[in-house]
């Protein structure tokens, strides 16, 4: 269980330090005399970032375990987020997010981690748990950094609000520096052991992750949870960034006020997500991998619905009330995605969590164009009617040895873990690794 709340813990930690920023962007936005076109710029680069670290960091895990790269990119992703006070200009910000948007990467050691850990049965649960507890940290950042710690320091500081949010920061800094040394020293890699353990005793074999990635990309159905992925999470990524924004703007309300109700939406991650991981458990229990499917279909459908009526709203109440209903969905959605990929090729498990998750990345940047150039009801309205063309390409998912969603049948399996990430050789008749 030290590596489950590792996983989550290390992607809380993560996703408060890349949107600690959040919350403090219209108080930057006048302190450094930007345009919405600039603020808008730095929230796209800095989810823009994190594709290629997700791309890259779904091999090595499949060849180093989560926990050497989990710990790394808490530790790096620390220090441009301490420097944070140092910005000057839009160019300079831009250029920060960039370096602080590493800490998405993180996500794909989360998904590893638990598919890893936990067998077939209740891997969609775990892996949503995992996510959604960590994606809380959205939530948890826009009330901490905006309502609570940025009134905190505007106060030492004599209400300078420039002086507070050049300073605050510094704290989650140090935070995920600290969880990232701590995760790399109490955590384990799988349930026998570290990675370089398991090979010293030739109970795994070496991967290449050259060969995992190669794996995961010539398999047509990750493209399409690709593109599903960018239209849950996303649109949450999105949601992270433009929530304080717009209903500030919107609604004529304070920073701090701003900031308290955009982080409801990242607060539904305390069980959305894993709700939906539990709907793609049970799908899956009454009607094999179509249950799976048909879950995630529903909640991509359902989703795509309430962004519409939300961009439709005009009260803050009933703004608010949409907003929970639809967060609900965008991260059920999110849950029951990450129900599938552990069947999509097992072997390149990591390799394809990567690829999907830089699918979130994806759809963040691109809806986030729409977000700088448009309305907001419009950008909504845009947002809405791809998440329900999304939906259709469920029907062309195809999983060898599963069923799809309207035809074929599941191949019996034998009870056994529903991912192995690297080939793994017959364990002897020993326990544990370590007891050696």
């Amino acid at each position: 269980m030290r590596a489950f709340h590792c996983s989550w813990w290390g992607f809380f930690i993560a996703f408060f330090i890349w949107f600690a920023i959040a919350p403090l962007l219209s108080e930057i936005k006048v302190d450094l005399g930007l345009t919405k076109q600039e603020i808008w710029t730095s929230s796209i680069v800095g989810v823009a970032g994190t594709i290629f670290m997700r791309f890259i960091l779904g091999p090595a895990c499949d060849k180093f375990g989560a926990r050497i790269p989990m710990a790394a990119v808490l530790c790096f992703a620390s220090i441009p987020t301490a420097l944070t006070g140092t910005v000057k200009g839009a160019t300079g910000l831009a250029v920060l997010r960039l370096f602080i948007g590493s800490a998405g990467g993180t996500f794909v050691m989360c998904q590893f981690w638990a598919s890893r850990m936990f067998v077939k049965e209740v891997v969609g649960t775990a892996n949503a748990l995992c996510g959604g507890w960590g994606n809380l940290g959205g939530g948890v950042t826009q009330l901490v950094m905006g309502s609570a710690l940025f009134p905190l320091f505007k106060s030492f500081f004599d209400g300078d609000a420039s002086k507070a949010w050049r300073y605050v920061s510094i704290v989650p800094a140090v935070v995920a520096f600290g969880t990232g040394v701590l995760i790399y020293f109490i955590s384990d890699d799988a349930p026998k052991g570290n990675y370089n353990e398991l090979k010293k005793h030739g109970q795994m074999s070496e991967v290449s992750a050259a060969a995992s990635f190669r794996q995961g990309a010539f398999n047509f159905n990750t493209w399409i949870l690709f593109i599903q992925y960018a239209c849950c999470f996303g649109v949450e990524l999105t949601m992270n960034n433009a929530a304080a924004l717009y209903f500030k703007d919107k609604f004529l309300l304070t920073t701090e006020s701003a900031a308290a109700i955009a982080s409801i939406f990242g607060f539904m991650n305390l069980f959305a997500r894993g709700l939906g991981g539990f709907m793609s458990d049970k799908g899956n229990q009454y009607l094999g991998m179509r249950g799976r499917i048909a879950s995630h279909t529903l909640c991509l459908i359902i989703e795509g619905v309430l962004v519409l009526v939300f961009a439709q709203t005009e009260s803050l109440g009933a703004a608010i009330a949409v907003m929970v209903f639809f967060s609900l969905f965008v991260q059920a959605a999110e849950g029951t995605s990450y129900g599938i990929v552990p069947y999509i090729d097992p072997p390149a498990t990591g390799a394809i969590s990567g690829i999907v998750g830089a699918g979130g990345n994806t759809g963040a940047v691109c809806f986030g164009l729409g977000f700088r150039n448009l309305e907001y009801k419009l950008a909504f309205q845009i947002m809405g009617y791809s998440i329900l063309g999304s939906a259709l390409l469920s029907a062309i998912i195809m999983i060898k040895g599963h069923s799809g969603l309207f035809c074929g049948k599941d191949a019996p399996k034998e009870d056994e873990p529903a991912v192995l990430a690297v080939p793994v050789k017959e364990l002897e008749a020993t326990d544990d690794v370590n007891a050696e």
